[in-house]
């Protein structure tokens, strides 16, 4: 019989958050305020909730190369330190509120030079929001920087990312248009970050096929895949079970190579055609290690407890495997050994074995 759960109930949940793009999660009311204060011109509205309705149309429109467009506005309003600091500040406001304990958030800075500024001083200021945001909510949070598959200059953002590793940057993402940018383009990067002992994820099997992920591990060496939907090309199943895995699925279920999942933004992406057609359930089933994930709040109009929801309404999870859920994406988070085991130990278990208790005193 599948359990249900109140959204309240699903909130207190600790959660860990892997997936999430700083210019992808604004409040659509600092878009607002923060284009009248650079004087940007160009947003389609300056009502807080038609804003948000208008970045959701735009998303969900089934393309990743449309899913993008609307990063024109939100990266248009993040061209000062100000704004940077401020966006990163109340990113972890709103994770707090989502019952987040530890989440990794990934940008371009590339993409916010717009008004001069360097790509350190963007780092700097974004470090600043995410440190004055843990000290007042008590989140603990990791950067990742990305280098975009469109640009050539993904070993100059793959320097940046060490350069920022005793600061607060945890590791080193390619993100951007699948098709036509193979990640093998972009070697150099890769192999700098592995020769500094570095850590890397990768987009791949989002907008284009299994081959993207192939790619990503086996050429470029990374340790978690971001969406990583296509892998299911490599899998023969029926009635929901596995019957058959290709060489390089049974590579990543051995290695344990974590997925981050992004359920609704796979939806809107086109990544799936449909919620339930999400290879969630085959890569739950096979046991997989996977994690879920937001991806980018503001185009997707969700947050973590919204996709938790989902999953039980779509299928079925239970709190036993949000259990195991979070304690992968802990298990797989770029934090370092120390800190992940504290919040296992100190935190996560703790915690669910206290919402156990309390889901079975209601039954």
């Amino acid at each position: 019989m599948a359990q249900t759960f109140t959204k309240d109930f699903l909130r207190t949940l600790p959660k860990v958050l892997l997936h999430d793009h700083l210019d992808g999660g604004l409040r659509p009311q600092t878009v607002i305020e923060l284009a009248k204060d650079i004087h940007y011109k160009n947003l389609p509205t300056t009502d807080a909730g038609e804003l948000q309705d208008w970045f959701f149309r735009g998303a969900s429109r089934g393309s990743l190369p449309l899913f993008l467009e609307g990063f024109a506005h939100t990266c248009g309003v993040m061209q000062t330190e100000e704004a940077l600091e401020r966006v990163a500040y109340e990113t972890v406001e709103d994770m707090f509120r989502d019952g987040i304990i530890y989440f990794e958030t990934r940008f371009c800075p590339a993409l916010h030079t717009d008004k001069a500024l360097h790509w350190e001083e963007i780092v700097q200021a974004v470090l600043r929001g995410l440190e004055k945001g843990k000290k007042e909510f008590g989140v603990d949070y990791g950067v990742i920087i990305c280098a975009l598959r469109n640009q050539k200059i993904s070993l100059e953002m793959a320097e940046l990312a060490v350069d920022f590793r005793e600061r607060g940057v945890v590791g080193f993402d390619l993100a951007g248009e699948e098709g036509g940018f193979p990640p093998k383009d972009h070697i150099d990067a890769f192999h700098y970050i592995q020769r500094q002992n570095f850590n890397i994820t990768i987009h791949a099997g989002e907008a284009f096929g299994k081959e993207s992920i192939w790619q990503a591990i086996q050429w470029c060496g990374a340790h978690r895949i971001g969406h990583a939907t296509r892998l299911i090309e490599d899998i023969a199943y029926a009635e929901g079970r596995i019957i058959k895995m290709g060489t390089l699925a049974q590579y990543v279920l051995d290695k344990r190579i974590p997925l981050e999942l992004c359920l609704s933004s796979n939806v809107h992406t086109g990544a799936v055609d449909s919620l339930e057609h999400h290879p969630f359930s085959i890569f739950k089933t096979g046991n997989f290690r996977i994690t879920l994930n937001t991806d980018d709040r503001l185009m997707s109009n969700i947050d973590l407890t919204s996709e938790f929801q989902l999953a039980v309404e779509t299928f079925n999870v239970t709190l036993a495997d949000f259990e195991k859920i979070t304690l992968n994406a802990m298990k797989s988070a770029f934090a370092p050994y120390q800190k992940r085991i504290e919040l296992i130990y100190k935190v996560i278990k703790p915690r669910y074995q206290k919402a156990r208790e309390e889901q079975n005193s209601v039954r």
